[in-house]
């Protein structure tokens, strides 16, 4: 058996992404946000209209990790591209290529399905991941701040007009 291994998640998956979706909040220390359930995951990744797609990564058999992902779209290169909404591997894994596999099979599939851009965001804090990004040659886009409407805010803009 290959020391670290990527496979796409099935339907089955659904309690360990769960779970290591928790696990990632806790060291983002956003526990307190995660409102996301089973029935919920199993609906956006396998449902009828699938909003995301997952891998996980394991290191000699068990589980390390996961990637969530979804398609978004660049106007000015006219092309799908691939968004990494979450890279997560256990504190315990680190340093041991699951991420970087990981990176290196999204880097495939973008290529696969003739994406123009892998891209993602990182916590300013978050000095490990900084460094393998770094390393793998991803640069940080300076310039751009990312917005967010959720919660009341998104629903009082969508009750306008």
């Amino acid at each position: 058996m290959p020391e670290v291994e990527i496979r796409t998640a099935t339907e089955a998956d659904v309690p360990l992404i769960l779970s290591l979706i928790k696990e990632l909040a806790e060291y983002e220390r956003l526990a307190h946000e995660v409102s996301a359930t089973e029935d919920l995951l199993r609906e956006s990744l396998f449902g009828e209209r699938q909003g995301a797609e997952a891998l996980l990564g394991y290191h000699e058999g068990d589980p390390a990790g996961f990637a969530l992902f979804f398609h978004n779209f660049s106007t000015f290169l006219g092309r799908s591209g691939i968004y990494l909404e979450d890279l997560y591997v256990k504190p315990e894994l680190r340093g041991r290529g699951v991420g970087r596999a990981m990176l290196v099979y999204l880097a495939k599939l973008a290529r696969e399905r003739k994406c123009g851009r892998l891209e993602w965001s990182v916590l300013n804090w978050n000095e490990p991941a900084i460094r393998l990004y770094r390393g793998i040659g991803a640069l940080p886009m300076d310039g751009w701040t990312v917005y967010r409407l959720t919660g009341e805010s998104l629903e009082g803009l969508a009750s306008q007009g």
